[in-house]
């Protein structure tokens, strides 16, 4: 039952021992008048869609409420929004409040998270609150964004009914020297040959990191999969020699590999799998942050590549929570200890005195 909620969520937290640290702040209220057209078209996500002649009515609120009682079936919201540049050295959120009863939500064309599960496999989520990570490189700064939500609703009242609606910031309780968040190359199946830099993988999907990979198109899907992402780095005097690259929370095993050299992993991705020991609930690796320590002489100064093996052997899976990125030891010490102080001293200090 460990991971039972997830299958319809699309919340992003795990209220862990972190939670209590980090403070959130809206920045754009989206609630108020959003396009609305019912029925069902792909083509209702695009950027240059032109949705000047649809209905508009109010979010947060039933559609019945709102000129369209008694209907059952498909309909789209769509709203555009700006984010100011000055806030885009931190982490940003959508929230979403509550949608009845299956949600699909893009912004600028990319899908970002799912709530429920549309027909045929239909599962309700009428009463899950939607709160999803925003990565910086799918935002225009200070320009118009597009938010498109695809809405299925089977009984009853339909739509955005309730909750705030908008985006929020959050002061990170690490400092990141470089921040992995975004879109990353994803695909299913396993063979060592990813891990390489020379591999082409120009014909993978891309998924964005953190989130499940049941949110974006793989639901269900249990098994291996890997991540690669390639990032530049400048290697300045001033950054520290003994670095971590975080990879926040993995559903379930996996193992990292920094420039075809693997540099760390947790779980036992031979045995594992082969046991299926998942399902009752003793494994504990899915909970455990990611920090796999390099020196600054394994990053290339320019392009390097980073790639992720992932074992899921139950329900949800993949990097589904943060931070992720790159950054100091004693950075990650501190964010792993909560700076607690002893004599005086911080651990920070009693570490590296």
């Amino acid at each position: 039952m460990r991971k039972v909620f997830y299958l319809i969520i699309v919340s992003f937290f795990l209220f862990n021992d972190l939670m209590s640290e980090v403070n959130y702040k809206m920045i754009e209220d989206l609630s108020g008048l959003w396009r609305f057209n019912i029925g069902d078209n792909s083509r209702w996500n695009s950027i240059n869609f032109d949705d000047s002649n649809w209905d508009v009515i109010y979010v947060p609120s039933r559609w019945e409420s709102e000129g369209y009682n008694g209907y059952d079936g498909y309909a789209w919201y769509r709203k555009n929004f700006k984010v100011n540049s000055k806030y885009f050295d931190q982490n940003l959120y959508l929230s979403l409040g509550v949608v009845d009863d299956v949600a699909e939500i893009y912004i600028n064309e990319f899908l970002v998270g799912v709530s429920g599960s549309f027909p045929p496999q239909y599962e309700s989520a009428y009463n899950a609150k939607i709160w999803l990570p925003l990565p910086k490189n799918i935002l225009k700064e200070n320009s118009d964004n597009i938010i498109s939500v695809r809405v299925y609703d089977k009984l009853g009242e339909g739509g955005i009914y309730k909750g705030d609606v908008g985006i929020y910031i959050s002061q990170s309780p690490l400092n990141l020297i470089t921040n992995f968040e975004g879109r990353w190359k994803f695909k299913i199946g396993d063979d060592l040959e990813w891990r390489n830099s020379d591999f082409n993988d120009s014909n993978w999907k891309e998924l964005l990191v953190p989130s499940m990979w049941d949110n974006q198109g793989y639901k269900d899907y249990d098994g291996f999969a890997w991540y690669r992402l390639k990032f530049k780095f400048n290697k300045s005097k001033d950054i520290d020699n003994d670095l971590i690259v975080i990879l926040g929370k993995i559903d379930d095993l996996d193992e990292c590999y920094l420039n075809d050299k693997m540099i760390g992993s947790t779980g036992d991705l031979i045995i594992k799998p082969l046991t299926n020991d998942f399902k009752d609930g003793s494994n504990i690796e899915y909970m455990q942050i990611r920090g796999y320590r390099i020196n600054k002489n394994d990053l290339k100064n320019g392009e390097n590549l980073l790639a992720v093996r992932v074992y899921d052997g139950f329900q949800i899976g993949g990097i589904y929570e943060g931070p992720v990125g790159i950054t100091t030891l004693k950075e990650y010490v501190a964010f792993r200890t909560n700076d607690k102080r002893v004599n005086g001293k911080s651990f920070i200090e009693l570490l590296f005195d």
